[in-house]
């Protein structure tokens, strides 16, 4: 017989997902221990979720992986054909209507391009105190994307308006807002500009920040400077408009609970943790308790689903989270297991990350 912990390992599907087939009767372990609850695999099951985690992967509804486990054994393989013919088709055809919709999608683009009119600034000078601009690249540089593909990602959104500097990065998967104060020049009426700075260039605008006075801040076209003193950080934008970060700023969510830095991430470090799917990164499962403390499960734990109220991030991200937050004390927020976790200053609401969940079973 062999645990649920080596089905999982050589058949590429997790412990979880092992958990919610069995509970679907999609694939019922050989035994059962009645005393722990521990699940059981014969030998000859191992093929049958090697065979289940492929068809998950290709999108098979699991009403026919159903009928293909059941004839899978059999001798007539006419039905598993047919099945494996028909979903092959329906991809086929999804493949064919996304690109329909792609391509109408990229005619309205074109036409909103046209239209629209960017918020790049002309020329604009500003002061920002260098400790609340390095604090704000502080917060949100961890989460700076460097996929090439999505290049406008790939740096930081310096977001003016009125007295307000708002500092954003976003890799899809996360995304943080901090702030600093402006002063700008007798004249300058508030309006709002954005300029995505290359990360090369904010972290050399962060290594001048380290003083306690103002540095200016200056644009002009698609050049950006920074000067400190007699030092100055100098490049071109990036030539692209960043996502609308207004429209996905968190809500307050229904839980909140109030850590230790410093011990939750020691916990993060030491405690349960699940593959994702692909086998390549470490998920933490939480769950905010009534009494306002979070809890961390473990495999073991068959409560630990989206079901009961759970919600599994990225481990990395959430540590990488933490150490930006720059407290000894921060805010978790959650709201559902499938909305984002924000994770917020007790004494600043104006900086804050938000991580987006992962699922943990089908």
């Amino acid at each position: 017989m062999r645990s649920i912990g080596e089905t999982a390992r050589d058949s590429g599907l997790g412990v979880s997902a092992l958990r919610f087939y069995d509970r679907a009767g999609v694939l019922v372990p050989a035994w059962v221990d009645p005393v722990s609850g521990y699940r059981w695999y014969a030998p000859e099951q191992l093929e049958e979720a090697r065979l289940l985690a492929g068809l998950r992967r290709a999108g098979m509804p699991l009403a026919d992986i159903r009928l293909v486990l059941a004839s899978w054994a059999g001798t007539d393989s006419d039905l598993v054909r047919k099945l494996l013919t028909a979903h092959l088709r329906r991809l086929e055809q999804g493949l064919s209507d996304a690109r329909r919709e792609f391509s109408a999608l990229r005619a309205l683009l074109d036409q909103r391009e046209n239209l629209m009119t960017s918020l790049r600034a002309a020329t604009l000078r500003l002061t920002v105190a260098a400790p609340e601009l390095a604090a704000a690249l502080d917060t949100v540089r961890f989460a700076a994307s460097t996929d090439p593909e999505l290049p406008m990602l790939c740096g930081v959104l310096f977001d003016i308006e009125g007295e307000s500097l708002h500092v954003v990065a976003t890799d899809r998967y996360r995304m943080a807002v901090a702030r600093a104060g402006v002063d700008g020049p007798d004249g300058y009426d508030g309006s709002r500009v954005q300029v995505i700075v290359p990360t090369p260039l904010a972290d050399a605008m962060r290594a001048l920040s380290h003083g306690e006075g103002p540095v200016r801040l200056s644009l002009d076209g698609d050049q950006v400077t920074l000067e400190a003193g007699d030092r100055q950080a100098a490049g071109r934008c990036l030539d692209h408009d960043f996502p609308d970060y207004r429209r996905l700023l968190p809500q307050a969510g229904d839980r909140r609970a109030l850590v230790e830095v410093a011990d939750f991430r020691r916990a993060l470090k030491t405690g349960p943790a699940r593959r994702d799917e692909t086998g390549t990164h470490d998920l933490s499962v939480l769950r905010v308790e009534d009494d306002g403390t979070v809890a961390l499960c473990g495999d073991g734990d068959d409560r630990a689903d989206s079901r009961q109220g759970h919600v599994a991030v990225n481990r990395a991200f959430l540590l990488d989270a933490l150490a930006a937050g720059g407290r000894d004390r921060l805010v978790l927020e959650v709201t559902s297991p499938t909305a984002p976790i924000a994770i917020r200053r007790p004494d600043d609401e104006g900086g804050f990350s938000v991580l987006m969940p992962v699922r943990l079973e089908d």
